[in-house]
């Protein structure tokens, strides 16, 4: 699996970040966007999770009903707290940009020091100088990805990109 990165190129993935991407895109519909983008590629990182049978009872009749096998996958958003035990389970770190790599090669670095059973990093955008740094570091970590953009600039923003997210995402400077 060394250095896998999928694109996830789902005509309405690609169709929500453009509409993302444009300057004139307001503070209130980049939000939306970012949310409806983000269960999209949820969807597609989520797609090979393992799955266990139970058996469950219907209001008609019992059965084996899928769920998913092992302890809950984690939400953490940006301070660091994890369940003491973690071997059992699938984590997926979010950040909507892999642009230098330096904060995520971090935030993957600090999660495999607690065993988990699997981790993904999903981001909206990357560019190569990302995923060869990201990789050099985590070869065994996937990346998806909404767009592998062509190059970062001098400041370390991703070109074309669409700015910075947080700035666009809560109406900043």
């Amino acid at each position: 699996m060394a250095g896998q990165v999928f694109v996830i190129g789902h005509p309405l993935v690609q169709h929500k970040l453009t509409l993302m991407r444009s300057k004139d895109t307001s503070t209130s519909s980049f939000r939306q966007l970012l949310r409806e983008i983000s269960m999209l590629l949820a969807y597609e990182v989520c797609r090979d999770l393992p799955l266990t049978l139970t058996r469950i009872e219907t209001p008609i009749a019992e059965m084996q009903a899928p769920l998913l096998d092992g302890k809950k996958v984690d939400a953490v958003e940006y301070y660091y707290r994890v369940p003491g035990e973690m071997t059992d389970r699938d984590c997926i770190i979010v950040d909507p940009m892999l642009a230098t790599g330096h904060s995520a090669i971090a935030a993957v670095g600090r999660l495999k020091e607690t065993g988990p059973r699997s981790i993904k990093f999903v981001c909206l955008l990357t560019c190569p100088e990302g995923i060869k740094a990201f990789h050099a570091a985590h070869p065994d970590v996937a990346v998806y990805t909404a767009s592998i953009d062509e190059r970062l600039n001098e400041k370390g923003y991703i070109v074309p990109g669409l700015g910075d997210a947080g700035d666009r995402l809560f109406g900043t400077k």
